[in-house]
C-alpha cells in the first residue's frame, strides 16, 4: 500500500494551450499538490490568455525555456496530434513524469522511439485514452478481472462519430498521411476493447475501409476489422466518423459486447438516454480552435462530449476524473487506470495494421513482438 505521507510536490509544464490545454490547466490549478504552473504554445496569446485565466506561473512560446525551469518535474503534452513527438521525447531526456494526449504520435518509428526511450529511461509516460476513466468501464473491468462471464472469446466493438472530428482535426493541417479514423479516433474504442481483453494478444488482422465522403480531407469515413488473437477469440472494431454534422452525438457513440464461456456484458453507450431537443442554436459540440460547424444544431446527446461536461463554471467528467487521477500518480506515487507509453504505442501499431490491411487488401499476420514492431 502506497504510504500517503511520502508526497512529491509538483510543478506542471502544460505545452499546448487550445481546447485540451484549457481544460486539463483549468482542472490541474486547484489541485493542492501543484506548487507552480508554467505554459507553453507556439500562439503566444493563447499561452498568455490561459495563463491569466488560471493565474499560472509564467509562460512563454518556447519549449526548451520552459522545460529547463527548475521548478518543473512533470510535463502534459496536450498539442495536436501530429506535434506529440519533440516535447514528449524532451520531458523524458529531463527525468520528468509525463502525460501525452493520445495518440501517443501519428509515425511509428516516432512512437516507438518515445515508447524505447522512457522503457530506457525508467520514464513513467501515461497516455490520455479517457475512457478509461468513467464508471462504466472500470466496473466491466472489474467484472472480467474476476471471472464473472468466464473465459471471453468474442468482442465487437462499434463507434458512430459525428464528422465534425476529422473536419476540425485534419483540415488545420497539411500532415494528414496517417490521420484516419482508427489513429486518431478509432483509438479510443480500440484501447477500451484491448484493456478489457487485458492478456490477450492479437495475431491477426483483416481490414477494410471507405471514403464516399472524407476523401476530400485525405482520410477515410470507415474502417471495419477483425483480429483474431492468440488464444483463438475474435475482436471486430468498427468505426465511422462520417456521420453529419447535424448528427447530435457531439463526438463518440459507443457499443461493445462481450462473450464469455459463461456470460455477457453488453454496454450500450451512444448517449441516446438524455436528449436535449431546442429551437434555438446549440454551439458545436465538438470544441477546438478555429472550428465553426457548417450548418446549425438544435439537438444535443447530452454527455456525448467525451471530457465531459461543464457545470457552475467547472469542469466534471471523466478528464476530469483522469487528470486528478494522473496528479495522484505522480504526487503519491499511486497506481492508476492510465495506458503507459507501451499501450500508446501497440495501441498505434494495431490501428495502422488496419490501415495496411485495408491498404493491401489482405489479412496482416502481426509479430510475435508487438511493442517492437514497426510497419
Amino acid at each position: 500500500m502506497t504510504n500517503k505521507n511520502i508526497k512529491k510536490p509538483i510543478g506542471l509544464a502544460i505545452i499546448g494551450c487550445g481546447t485540451m490545454g484549457k481544460i486539463r490547466s483549468g482542472i490541474a490549478k486547484n489541485y493542492p499538490g501543484i506548487e507552480w504552473i508554467g505554459l507553453c504554445d507556439i500562439n503566444i496569446e493563447l499561452a498568455k490568455n490561459l495563463a491569466h485565466e488560471i493565474s499560472a506561473d509564467f509562460f512563454t512560446s518556447n519549449i526548451d525555456e520552459l522545460l529547463a525551469r527548475s521548478e518543473v518535474n512533470a510535463v502534459m503534452i496536450l498539442t495536436d496530434e501530429n506535434n506529440h513527438t519533440q516535447p514528449t521525447l524532451m520531458g523524458i531526456d529531463k527525468g520528468y513524469h509525463i502525460f501525452v494526449e493520445k495518440p501517443l504520435a501519428t509515425d511509428i518509428d516516432e512512437s516507438y522511439q518515445i515508447y524505447s526511450l522512457a522503457k530506457e529511461r525508467n520514464i513513467d509516460v501515461c497516455v490520455g485514452y479517457t475512457q478509461r476513466f468513467r464508471r462504466r468501464f472500470l466496473a466491466v473491468k472489474e467484472r472480467i478481472q474476476k471471472g464473472v462471464i468466464g473465459d471471453v472469446h468474442s468482442v465487437i466493438t462499434r463507434a458512430l462519430m459525428n464528422r465534425m472530428v476529422p473536419i476540425a482535426t485534419i483540415s488545420k493541417t497539411e500532415n494528414r498521411r496517417n490521420l484516419t479514423p482508427m489513429v486518431v479516433s478509432g483509438t479510443h474504442s480500440l484501447d477500451m476493447s484491448m484493456w478489457l481483453l487485458e492478456g490477450k494478444k492479437p495475431v491477426t488482422v483483416y481490414a477494410k475501409s471507405t471514403d464516399k465522403v472524407l476523401r476530400y480531407l485525405d482520410t477515410k469515413d470507415s474502417t471495419f476489422g477483425v483480429f483474431t488473437m492468440d488464444d483463438g477469440s475474435i475482436f471486430s472494431m468498427n468505426i465511422s466518423w462520417a456521420l453529419p454534422v447535424e448528427w447530435p452525438g457531439s463526438v463518440y457513440g459507443l457499443e461493445i459486447g462481450i462473450v464469455g464461456t459463461e456470460g455477457v456484458i453488453d454496454i450500450e453507450d451512444t448517449h441516446r438516454d438524455l436528449v436535449l431537443a431546442t429551437q434555438n442554436k446549440l454551439p458545436a459540440g465538438y470544441n477546438t480552435k478555429n472550428f465553426t460547424p457548417p450548418s446549425d444544431r438544435y439537438v444535443d446527446f447530452l454527455t456525448s462530449y467525451p471530457p465531459g461536461d461543464i457545470y457552475d463554471e467547472q469542469f466534471w467528467g471523466p478528464m476530469r476524473e483522469e487528470t486528478q487521477s494522473w496528479l495522484n500518480r505522480v504526487y503519491y506515487g499511486i497506481s492508476t487506470p492510465h495506458a503507459t507509453a507501451r499501450n500508446g504505442h501497440i495501441n498505434l501499431v494495431l490501428t495502422m495494421a488496419m490501415d495496411l490491411s485495408d491498404k493491401e487488401g489482405k489479412e496482416i499476420t502481426l509479430p510475435e513482438d508487438l511493442e517492437n514492431f514497426r510497419l
